[in-house]
């Protein structure tokens, strides 16, 4: 029982730093364009130099 005492300030510690890092995500823009990976993985990019035989 006296685990208790220390383990649930450590989970609402980490719960709250889990909340503040979304909320940052959310600020930053993170979430703006959720298609963009989505199509870009479509298109042929060939930028990169040939594979080696």
């Amino acid at each position: 029982m006296s685990v208790l005492v220390y383990l649930i300030p450590i989970a609402l510690f980490l719960g709250g730093l889990g909340l503040v890092a979304f909320l940052w995500s959310l600020r930053s823009g993170q979430y703006e364009d959720l298609d963009g990976a989505a199509q870009r993985i479509l298109f042929d990019d060939d930028t990169g130099t040939p594979p080696k035989k």
